[in-house]
């Protein structure tokens, strides 16, 4: 995790102030000036769950991500419960969707996005009546959204601004009657978009 600490200046060209937190003791001296605009919380910790909640109790406006390195989506699913903003890879793989939660995104394994499509709660049926509303346009920003595709690549697809991407992105959710981009994937995952 120290190795992904130290290259995220180096990939964002030293925008994003990032810290990293083995348990929760480690939160409070995180948060003091500057306030990291991400904080990577190890799951792998005996306090990982803990430390991300203390983490979003030390510093509520900021992001929060949660690194695990088994893919347990029960402990992935905690981690959210406790503030995570989303949940990393460990290694190489971890550094586009860390760029994409800078951008505001939720990173959400797949594994993890499967066990929230079959909770109890949201069936098929009723995801399948969410997006029939949905026009052909809004389809495919929730199947862009669904498939983790940043901001700028969404950008980049329906050539527009990535500030038009951000307000189509809120109109979506509003449709959806749902709160962030992870539920909105889920919704798709229900519903078969994805």
């Amino acid at each position: 995790m120290r190795g992904l600490e130290q290259s995220i200046p180096e990939v964002t060209g030293g925008r994003a102030v990032i810290a990293g937190a083995g348990d929760g003791s480690d939160v409070a001296g995180l948060v003091r000036e500057p306030v990291p605009d991400l904080i990577l919380v190890d799951l792998m910790s005996p306090a990982g769950v803990a430390a991300v909640a203390a983490a979003r109790a030390a510093a509520p406006k900021t992001r929060i991500l949660a690194v695990d390195g088994d893919g347990d989506p029960a402990a992935e699913l905690e981690a959210l419960r406790a503030g995570a903003s989303g949940i990393l890879p460990r290694g190489d793989e971890a550094i586009p969707p860390l760029l994409a939660a800078l951008e505001g995104w939720a990173v959400v394994p797949p594994s993890l996005l499967a066990a929230l499509v079959e909770r109890p709660g949201q069936s098929r049926p009723a995801a399948q009546a969410a997006t029939t509303q949905l026009d052909e346009s809004d389809q495919r920003l929730l199947r862009l959204i669904a498939t983790g595709s940043s901001t700028s690549e969404i950008a980049g697809v329906l050539h527009v601004s990535d500030r038009t991407v951000k307000r189509l992105t809120a109109a979506l959710l509003r449709k959806l009657h749902v709160s962030s981009r992870t539920e909105a994937a889920a919704v798709a995952g229900s519903a078969g978009l994805v």
